[in-house]
């Protein structure tokens, strides 16, 4: 089996980790010790993705203003349309809090 057939394990420590910061810093910490620089850019840009696309924003536009891939502009939409609808819970509670 490739890599890419393997999934996570949703019951791995790291999740319920995660779920004990209590503030963005905390979570900026965590994730600037887990993440190299590279990888928390690439977490960052398919979050911004993921909002730009969510508000109806076009690819093209999305391209331009992030300098994402179109691949990566295009995985993004999958996950939103086909994901696990974490992308709309997390929008959702963003915007109870604005």
């Amino acid at each position: 089996m490739n890599n890419r057939m393997k999934r996570s394990n949703p019951d791995c420590e790291l999740y319920r980790a995660i779920l004990k910061l209590e503030t963005p810093e905390e979570c900026y910490a965590f994730f600037l010790d887990l993440c190299t620089q590279t990888e928390l850019r690439a977490i960052e840009q398919r979050y911004r993705v993921a909002r730009m696309l969510a508000s109806g924003m076009i690819y093209n536009d999305i391209l331009t203003e992030t300098g994402a891939s179109s691949a990566t502009v295009s995985r993004v939409n999958r996950s939103l349309l086909n994901g696990n609808d974490a992308y709309h819970l997390i929008f959702e509670r963003m915007q109870e809090e604005e």
